[in-house]
């Protein structure tokens, strides 16, 4: 065992905060596990992950997480290779499989159980999604994996993150992205572009934010689901956000 894995498995002191909520989907682009890479999977993201998953996870907060595959394929651009859609977009969920064991082997070698759970059936790889048998695991205190997106084509990751938290009776979306929040322009293009701490749904429609694909996005507004947006690369705005700070953006 690294220093790093043993400084990650040592016991947390007890916090004087109490969490804002007890259950929480979070939702990862697979483009993040890249780091500074072209392509694929970086060590040092998912060693980052495992931290950030683990500081919350001893707090008591229940994790559901979503991750996407883009790092690996994306199936929206298949159809560049002459793919057809349909292929392209399974071969897209397969490897959103690929992302999510990497990122349940990393978190068991910390001390934080998994449980890998697939909308397409491989016995040998992921349990099937049972809806109780999920909310189950995430009762006994284990981290549960979304992988292969909804099972079906035409459906983002992020359809498949709004769904299953509104599946679970989850309390709201975490989703991690590159920038910190929301904000009126793309920050990156727009160096007067302001960042919103709150904002509604009809806001985000109104002002075309582009936040989740439109299923995914009223999904959460019919069934009152509140969606953070904040930055994953920085290491304490998972843990700020569960303690109530107003990191990100918070879209209600």
């Amino acid at each position: 065992m690294s220093n790093y894995q043993a400084a990650l498995k040592a016991p947390k002191k007890s916090s004087m905060n109490k969490p804002r909520y007890k259950r929480i989907l979070l939702k990862l682009s697979g483009e993040t596990l890249m780091g500074k890479e072209k392509f694929g999977i970086q060590a040092t993201m998912l060693t980052h992950y495992a931290k950030m998953i683990k500081e919350v996870h001893d707090m008591g907060v229940e994790i559901a997480i979503v991750i996407g595959g883009g790092n690996i394929f994306r199936g929206l651009n298949a159809v560049d290779s002459g793919i057809e859609r349909v292929q392209g977009d399974y071969m897209g969920m397969l490897a959103t499989v690929i992302n999510g064991m990497a990122l349940s082997s990393v978190l068991e070698g910390v001390g934080v159980d998994t449980r890998l759970i697939s909308a397409i059936e491989m016995r040998q790889i992921a349990e099937p999604y049972i809806r109780r048998r999920a909310i189950r695991h995430l009762e006994k205190g284990r981290v549960v994996l979304f992988v292969s997106g909804t099972g079906s084509p035409y459906f983002t990751t992020d359809s498949a993150a709004a769904l299953r938290a509104n599946e679970i009776n989850a309390e709201a979306i975490l989703k991690g992205t590159r920038v910190d929040g929301i904000y009126s322009a793309d920050p990156e293009k727009d160096p007067l572009a302001t960042r919103y701490e709150t904002i509604s749904f009809d806001e985000v429609i109104e002002r075309n934010l582009g936040v989740m694909d439109m299923t995914a996005f009223t999904l959460c507004q019919e069934n009152g689901l509140p969606i953070h947006v904040f930055n994953i690369n920085k290491e304490d705005n998972f843990r700020k956000i569960i303690l109530g700070s107003k990191t990100g953006t918070l879209v209600m």
